[in-house]
């Protein structure tokens, strides 16, 4: 399966720190509602966030996090919205690039990218070649991205690269095509803002990732909110199928 194995082929090794952090920012738009500020500052705020988290997740040695910044849905907002979102994308991505690569994190972006005009294109381009050799925190972005685009074009690639196979295909097949391949599937799956949902977020991926729902707004998830997340995490019994007893025996 690449680099990486499949937690329901093998059992993966899981420590007191997750490994892989992923997250769905919920709660900039009623952050700001809250505030009587217009939606589009709370997405402002919410880039202060990331860059904090980003810190946190370096200092505790975490190796991938995984952040959910547009989806393949959210083109249905409003386009004044769409089109900031956009911009402050952009923006981000001139402005962080150069600290990310100072503290030598890799930054991947996964999405479809047909959707995003070609300047977007070319700076998400130049921003992972920068980066694409530093070997701390792998920061991906999941932009234009949904779980079922990723395992439809993944199904797309593979059919397309085994023109003579008629199947049956197998995940080890599969893995190698998926928008997350370099990475190990996620250990810890945050979201803010209150909804108890995935809402389409790495489908195939977090097929035995440990779940965080919180109220804090993004926002407001701040040190000491990220900390309850881990402490929550470290309180679960990762069995992966097997028995308290298996464990206990191990």
């Amino acid at each position: 399966m690449g680099l990486f194995s499949s937690s329901t082929q093998t059992i993966p090794t899981s420590g007191e720190v997750p490994n892989h952090i992923a997250v769905i920012m919920d709660g900039n738009g009623r952050w700001a509602r809250k505030r009587f500020l217009p939606r589009v500052a709370g997405h402002k705020r919410g880039v202060e966030t990331v860059r904090d988290l980003v810190k946190q997740c370096a200092k505790l040695n975490v190796k991938f996090l995984t952040l959910f910044a547009f989806s393949s849905e959210n083109w249905r907002r409003p386009d004044d919205e769409v089109s900031f979102l956009m911009g402050l994308f952009m923006d981000a991505l001139k402005r962080e690039v150069a600290k990310l690569h100072e503290n030598n994190i890799r930054l991947v972006l996964i999405g479809d990218r047909s959707r995003f005009n070609d300047e977007l294109v070319k700076q998400i381009k130049a921003s992972e070649e920068l980066t694409a050799k530093n070997t701390g925190l792998t920061l991906t972005i999941a932009a234009n991205y949904g779980g079922r685009w990723d395992i439809l074009q993944a199904t797309n690639r593979m059919i397309t690269e085994n023109p003579s196979k008629t199947g049956p295909f197998t995940e080890e097949d599969l893995a190698p095509h998926l928008a997350m391949c370099y990475a190990p599937e996620p250990d810890l799956f945050i979201r803010t803002g209150g909804e108890k949902r995935i809402s389409n977020f790495l489908l195939w991926q977090l097929a035995y990732t440990e779940f965080y729902f919180t109220d804090t707004l993004w926002p407001d998830f701040d040190e000491e909110a990220f900390q309850a997340a881990i402490t929550s995490y470290q309180q679960r019994e990762r069995r992966f199928g097997r028995t308290s007893e298996q464990l206990t025996n191990a």
